[in-house]
């Protein structure tokens, strides 16, 4: 009782710095950095737009948190018993009103109607993204009940098949997102473009209240797992956290798209800062510059499941200390000290990013003083490549072996206490640093990557 009141705890802090401020600060990040990239590159344009071309990207933001705003307060008043019909009608709500604010936006602001389908691809790339996660990620979908099924035949099988969800799950996102550069390039070349990303992230108010849906969801359930509450509490709160599973793993997909989509702005703005009209692809340094910009994200990926696995193992040996040193504590007569364990949990959060974030800010760094601006391009594209495709792979195998775990647990296949309970349990043990730790984390890698470039990228040219 003791350790799973631990566990509980701990958990319960974890889904909140994870799910909801992690988040949150990946996605503001890639607000201001959008915002950055659009505004730079709208200073080419102000002989066609004015001042217009520097301010439009800060009045259609505007526009989006407005219909975020719209869309919450229509989940609340949207009557159904089903969660999931809930809170896609807040989803798209808010699109669709991002849509015709985009329109009005292009039409009356910029007076230039071209411009709306460069805006409107935006957040319709994001929704399209997030369905397509839901899919593989559901436990009302068939990719799920096929993955749990396979946990019938052991932990290697429910693996392997998690493994292959997360992989299949890549395609759709990379094509929708193709579609959206595509469609807002023709339209509205790399400031169409900068604008769809601006517009896709304007609606991240709903991402982020969908995102935290899911935690207040789990934390619930811990409580009342704490508290001694009814088997039948515990059961509402493990559906509706299968729920916040799949929403987060809906938000997950519309980070990562928003994230390319923010450093594929990023790379324009640095290629108009560093001069660069072409990139010779047959260029010796620019081929180093895609191998050194491609391996990146797997090495930084590696480093973060390292950090995990260490991290539990101290976190293992203060529970194993604390049970030797607390009298009373294996019989449930004292208490244990959670604040250690909180306490480990972060300090080992903050000194294990230190080399990661170390190597992704001096790459691009080194690269750009010693190979020149091409090659630092051939950096961009392919950390962006890698990393948006190894984002998608992390967080969906990592949601649909959780909504697996779940959708036994409901009851499918012998439910709580089965064989195939217990080969669920370790995919999603698996699948916990694959979706909370190494695949949120990548879209900071690129976009920083981008980010240091783009600083750099005067002194360059010099």
């Amino acid at each position: 009782m003791i350790r799973a009141t631990r566990q509980l705890i701990a958990d319960n802090v974890g889904d909140n710095v994870g799910d909801v401020c992690g988040m949150g600060s990946d996605l503001f990040e890639s607000e201001a950095e959008v915002m950055v990239a659009a505004m730079t590159i709208g200073t080419t344009l102000t002989a066609v737009y004015g001042a217009k071309a520097i301010v439009g990207p800060v009045l259609l933001f505007a526009i989006g948190v407005l219909a975020s705003v719209l869309g919450i307060y229509y989940v609340k008043l949207f009557r159904s018993h089903n969660a999931y019909k809930a809170i896609n009608a807040g989803n798209y709500l808010t699109c669709a009103l991002a849509v015709i604010g985009g329109f009005f936006f292009s039409k009356f602001y910029l007076n230039d109607l071209r411009m709306f389908w460069a805006v409107m691809v935006g957040p319709v790339a994001g929704l399209l993204v997030g369905m397509a996660s839901e899919y593989y990620t559901s436990d009302e979908q068939k990719p799920v009940h096929n993955l749990a099924a396979s946990a019938e035949t052991g932990a290697a099988t429910i693996v392997i098949d998690g493994v292959a969800i997360g992989l299949k799950s890549t395609v759709l996102p990379i094509l929708i997102t193709s579609a959206a550069v595509l469609i807002s390039y023709y339209f509205g070349d790399f400031y169409g473009l900068a604008l769809s990303a601006v517009s896709m992230l304007s609606i991240s108010g709903i991402t982020i209240a969908v995102d935290a849906y899911g935690p207040v969801a789990d934390n619930a359930g811990g409580i009342a797992e704490m508290a001694g509450l009814p088997e039948e509490v515990r059961d509402v709160t493990d559906a509706l956290d299968s729920v916040g599973n799949s929403m987060a793993a809906v938000t997950k997909g519309f980070d990562i798209s928003a994230a390319a989509l923010t450093a594929l702005a990023l790379f324009a703005a640095y290629a108009s800062a560093a001069k660069l009209e072409t990139i010779n692809l047959l260029s010796p340094h620019v081929i180093i510059g895609l191998f050194i910009g491609g391996v990146l994200p797997f090495f930084f990926s590696a480093q973060a499941l390292d950090a995990v696995g260490r991290a539990a193992g101290h976190m293992i040996e203060e529970v194993r200390r604390q049970f030797r040193e607390i009298p009373g504590l294996r019989e449930g007569k004292a208490k244990p000290d959670y604040e250690r364990c909180v306490d480990i949990s972060t300090r080992m959060a903050l000194k294990e990013m230190v080399f990661p974030s170390l190597v992704a800010l001096f790459a691009p760094i080194i690269i750009g003083f010693t190979l020149g601006t091409e090659a630092l391009a051939g950096v961009l594209g392919g950390s962006l490549l890698t990393g948006m495709l190894m984002a998608l792979f992390l967080s969906n195998s990592g949601g649909a072996w959780d909504n697996a775990k779940k959708y036994i647990e409901a009851g499918a296949y012998g439910g709580k206490g089965s064989e195939a309970h217990g080969a669920a349990v370790i995919g999603d043990t698996v699948g916990d640093p694959f979706k909370d730790t190494a695949g949120p984390s990548l879209n900071i890698l690129f976009k920083l990557i981008e980010i240091v470039a783009l600083a750099i990228a005067p002194i360059l040219i010099r």
